[in-house]
């Protein structure tokens, strides 16, 4: 027997890259609320010490970071789901 034969059918490509689309999604989703996470400590740092300009700049930063990491992950994870429901609703 070759090697290919032991493999067994080749997985579907568009299964495949739905799954690293939904892994991408999750990670996008974790990254982007641990920024907002981390800037909400920085900011309770801020209030509870001196609010320098510092704080304020990295407050500016991980909010426009988590945001432009957040939004598309939330969009890619609603259209994973929504491909998985359409192909479940299919038979597929």
């Amino acid at each position: 027997m070759t090697p290919d034969a032991e493999a067994g059918p080749a997985p579907d490509p568009v299964i495949a890259r739905r799954a690293l689309a939904a892994r991408l999604a999750s990670l996008g989703q974790r990254v982007g609320y641990l920024a907002f996470l981390v800037a909400l400590v920085v900011f309770g740092v801020g209030l509870a010490t001196a609010f320098t300009e510092g704080v304020a700049t990295s407050l500016v930063a991980l909010l426009v970071g988590g945001s432009v990491v957040l939004a598309p992950s939330i969009i890619l994870h609603h259209a994973v789901r929504a491909a998985d429901a359409e192909d479940r609703q299919a038979g597929r």
